[in-house]
């Protein structure tokens, strides 16, 4: 089965095809570092790492840039337009590139918290600004853009009118019709400056105070948010690549802008698939300062903000997200949190059990747990093909770990798998909990010194045991379990121990 992904643009699911055979452009949309990334943030970059391993696997060579807004991302509804960098600078009080590599420092510690690999390229806005300039210049020339006071601005009503009639118009991707959006948008400040109220900002003039600016053709000013990806993809990806990707939340404006812009500047849309991840909600509500839900994933990871119970570790959250399709709504809770977090220890004890069990020859093999799990494995990548269904393969790996541990627990003791199909099951098990999933288990210096002192004191009550002193092994063990830790003693002679 071939890989099948969920065309935003198209809305449907078409068998992915790149442009180039063997290779794969992937642009994804990456952080404002005008603040600390918060748990809504951790749905996308999970999402689009899982495509690019996935993508990996499959043998494609792919370059995946993700960008890194430094600049400009200023908001136009409701308020004068506003450059974020530069205010969050002031309130700081620190200098605009202070705070841009403050957070993008953050932003990259939380990567590596939810072990995703690093992308191929990482541009900045403030790196591509003559880039941004230069398009802005051939969207103007093209007659798309005019300017006024030192600010440009997209000519939408005329983009619409005119690519509408080649089967591009302006809403193409979000499905929304202009016609209903002029009669539906607020009349906002600084309006007066736009020939009509869709239009949006390539490039903002900056009055003396505004601290981010640069020279440009129309006087010192500073980027728009949307030009800033139609200029970096173009660059790095050409003008036509395969994957674009982000959050839901991005689909209108930003995308849909990315469109019009690329299209005037290149006469096609940018990429042949747009991919876009539902949202997250906490208990049931969006996101939002106004409800004091918005989690940073510092506080997550410390259970440091009012709403957490306690604090979460990176895997479970990035095991939590994993559980749901990525298109799905995904409700965050203390109490999914916490079943994640049980579902994943109890999955990786399975995990390790199964890289454990050998085949025995002496045995006989059980022939419906072999073909059980052979099954079960041999389907994960038809789920991933179809449009990365993680959620389906877990749920199948969760029907794998009953059976696995019953060659723990005895109930198949006198069982065994054949060497064929176990190498085949602990392979795939690998292949995709690790590489595919970019799951691993969670270690810090303290958890290793504690799994070296509970390994001495498991071979000090052997020997006890193998000198029949049943007084100290038993007091030993009853020690343990008074701190909430429980040694079993397993049929083939090891010790395991559960923490609670």
């Amino acid at each position: 089965m071939a890989l099948n992904v969920y065309n935003s643009l198209s809305r449907q699911k078409e068998v992915f095809e790149p442009i180039t055979p063997g290779h794969v452009g992937l642009y994804v949309c990456g952080p404002t570092v005008s603040g600390e990334s918060h748990l809504g943030h951790a749905r996308p970059f999970i999402t689009f790492d899982i495509l690019y391993r996935y993508l990996q696997f499959l043998g494609y060579k792919v370059r995946y840039v993700r960008n890194i807004t430094d600049a400009g991302h200023f908001e136009e509804e409701g308020r004068e337009a506003e450059d974020k960098i530069s205010k969050k600078a002031q309130l700081e009080r620190l200098e605009p590139m202070e705070l841009v590599q403050k957070y993008t420092n953050l932003f990259h510690w939380a990567m590596k918290q939810f072990n995703n690999l690093e992308p191929s390229i990482e541009p900045t806005a403030t790196g591509h600004i003559v880039e941004q300039i230069v398009m802005i210049e051939k969207i103007i020339q093209d007659g798309y853009a005019y300017e006024v006071n030192g600010s440009v601005y997209f000519d939408v009503e005329k983009y619409h009118r005119d690519f509408g009639k080649k089967g591009i118009p302006y809403g193409i991707l979000s499905g929304r019709v202009l016609e209903e959006q002029l009669e539906t948008t607020r009349e906002l400040e600084a309006q007066d400056e736009k020939r009509n109220r869709s239009d949006f900002a390539l490039w903002k003039h900056a009055a003396p105070e505004h601290i981010m600016r640069w020279k440009s053709p129309w006087g010192t000013g500073f980027p728009g948010w949307h030009i800033e990806c139609s200029a970096m993809s173009s660059k790095y990806l050409g003008e036509r690549f395969d994957i674009h990707g982000g959050g839901m939340d991005l689909q209108f404006p930003h995308h849909e802008c990315e469109i019009a812009q690329s299209t005037v500047c290149h006469g096609h849309i940018p990429a042949r698939y747009w991919l876009h991840n539902n949202m997250i909600t906490i208990n049931g509500k969006k996101m939002g300062k106004s409800y004091n839900n918005v989690i940073k994933l510092s506080e997550l990871f410390t259970g440091t903000h009012p709403i957490l119970e306690q604090a979460y570790a990176p895997m479970t959250v990035r095991f939590f997200i994993l559980q749901t399709h990525y298109r799905s709504t995904l409700d965050f809770s203390n109490e999914a949190l916490q079943a994640a977090e049980k579902g994943l220890k109890r999955l990786w004890e399975a995990y390790i059990l199964l890289q454990q069990l050998k085949s025995d020859p002496a045995k006989a093999v059980d022939t419906n747990a072999d073909a059980q799990l052979r099954a079960w494995a041999g389907e994960f990548g038809d789920f991933m093909n179809d449009d990365l269904n993680t959620a389906k393969v877990l749920a199948n790996m969760f029907n794998m770990v009953s059976v696995i541990n019953s060659f723990r627990s005895g109930e198949r003791e006198q069982k065994t798998l054949t060497p064929e199909t176990l190498a085949y099951v602990q392979q795939e098990m690998k292949t995709y909990l690790e590489d595919v999933f970019g799951l691993k288990m969670e270690t810090t210096g303290d958890n290793n010194k504690l799994e070296g002192v509970l390994k001495l004191v498991a071979d000090i009550r052997k020997e006890a045991r193998s000198r029949k002193d049943f007084v100290t092994s038993d007091k030993i063990r009853n020690a343990l379990a008074e701190i909430g830790i429980t040694m079993k003693d397993e049929k083939d002679g090891s010790v395991r121990w559960e923490i609670s």
